[in-house]
């Protein structure tokens, strides 16, 4: 596909997209049903002082915004890492099928009722289920594999997590249950606590760091396998540092919020053209504008539902639905 290469700077360009960021988790911060002083609110919170303000503040409010920031930063940085690493543009977390394996551990918690005896039990068992992810493709295609395999091993993997989530719908052992696991397949970080942030954010930062490290070796890759050989990069260890720490970041990010698609399919495609298509300055890119992204739609969600509440995969799939489409038809025209 051709992109047009926009003579952004870079540097202003991180930092407009971290001022927006911050502008937008303020704004998170702000949002919901009842009014409250944020000063107020922080300041008993850390003064360890009971208050109306301190408790909206600390059990609902910063939790949903924080795993709104790092959630979308997650799955933004893996999109990028996915498609450098395939070099395919409409790659996203979900190709590897480390989303839906991370979605079936948490299922199998919601189905078996472990989440009313665990706080824990559906995190624990997401991330559980996107380790056995990576286990079952380099299973399947082997550490040597090439790109095409990777693809075909994670699209079989996936498949088959979807058809066990289905599975487990279907007998799901009573209506309440079958809800539960539908509602948080649909995708929301609502009614989270500052305890999920904390169990999911030393994966996901693990992930980062694995991702970021893997920057010049992605700037190489976009310049074919042989170049990447040739400058010194094992590609073996590097894909696999690439996909452990995409399936180390996404499912913690999913086992927490459910699926929340298209972010990692649209925030990189977007961004690309400003960064003359080089995938290693994408990536912190792609993590900033997918915390804005994800901060933006559960600030729209709260805003136009407030009582009924949307979930948060609803409106990223409304939007990234369309602009699929839009890529499919530029992709299709761009080969004739």
């Amino acid at each position: 596909m051709k992109a047009t290469n926009l003579h952004v700077p870079y540097l202003p360009l991180l930092a407009s997209l971290f001022i927006l960021m911050v502008l937008l988790f303020t704004i998170a911060l702000s949002t919901g049903p009842t009014d409250i002083n944020l000063a107020t609110g922080w300041q008993d919170w850390i003064n360890s002082k009971t208050s109306l303000d301190a408790m909206i503040f600390s059990e609902i409010r910063l939790p949903r915004a924080l795993l709104a920031l790092s959630v979308g930063a997650t799955l933004g940085m893996a999109g990028a890492a996915l498609q450098g690493l395939l070099r395919n543009p409409l790659a996203g977390p979900g190709l590897v099928g480390v989303s839906n394996c991370a979605a079936l551990g948490a299922v199998i918690a919601l189905y078996f009722g472990l989440g009313h005896m665990f706080w824990y039990a559906v995190p624990m068992m997401g991330m559980l289920g996107a380790g056995l992810s990576v286990l079952l493709i380099f299973a399947l295609a082997g550490q040597q594999s090439g790109v095409m395999t990777l693809i075909l091993a994670g699209v079989a993997v996936n498949a088959v997590a979807s058809s066990l989530i289905s599975l487990a719908l279907n007998f799901a052992p009573n209506p309440y249950a079958m809800s539960e696991m539908v509602y948080w397949l649909l995708g929301s970080i609502a009614n989270r606590s500052l305890n999920d942030f904390a169990i999911s954010i030393p994966f996901m930062l693990t992930g980062w760091l694995l991702i970021l490290s893997s920057g010049r070796f992605l700037n190489a890759l976009s310049l074919g396998e042989e170049t990447a050989q040739s400058l010194g990069f094992n590609l073996a260890r590097y894909r696999s540092l690439v996909v452990i720490g995409v399936a180390l970041a996404v499912g913690a990010a999913v086992s927490v919020s459910g699926n929340i698609g298209f972010v990692g399919l649209m925030v990189p495609h977007l961004l690309r053209p400003l960064v003359h298509n080089e995938p290693g300055r994408l990536l912190p890119l792609s993590a900033l504008g997918g915390a804005c992204m994800v901060l933006a739609a559960d600030i729209t969600v709260q805003l136009i539902s407030p009582d009924n509440e949307l979930k948060l995969g609803v409106i990223t799939a409304l939007v990234g639905g369309p602009f699929f489409l839009y890529l499919i038809i530029r992709t299709r025209k761009s080969m004739l």
